[in-house]
């Protein structure tokens, strides 16, 4: 049984830190869009507004994106908190939270090529 009770505090764990890392980038999301907004009142023409449009639109994907893994995380510790603690450790649970593991992977690359590309546009516009 305590064994059964480190494996699943291991895996609670990294649920934890992708949460906070996913709220974090929530915020930072909030932040963007009021430099976006900042930008866009100052009427700096076309080749301004096309960009800002643009970026305005994947912060909407990004935040739907966090909500769908905010969602798997939340369902995820559920099943721990659930788990049956005189059941044998399959590996199932952990090879449940891989795949979420791989998903996060590619949502941080993901999360971080567009931070570096708006940070470029608020280093050229602001």
């Amino acid at each position: 049984m305590q064994t059964k009770l480190l494996y699943l505090s291991d895996l609670k764990f990294n649920l934890d830190v992708w949460k906070r890392e996913l709220k974090f980038h929530q915020a930072e999301m909030d932040e963007f869009e009021e430099k976006l907004g900042d930008i866009s009142i100052r009427g700096l023409g076309v080749d301004t507004m096309a960009p800002l449009e643009g970026f305005q639109n994947k912060i909407i994907r990004e935040r739907e994106v966090i909500g769908r893994l905010l969602q798997r995380i939340r369902k995820k510790n559920k099943l721990i908190e659930t788990a049956d603690m005189s059941e044998n450790i399959d590996g199932r649970l952990r090879q449940q939270q891989s795949m979420l593991r791989d998903d996060m992977k590619i949502y941080i690359k993901l999360h971080y090529a567009l931070k570096e590309e708006m940070m470029d546009f608020f280093l050229q516009w602001l």
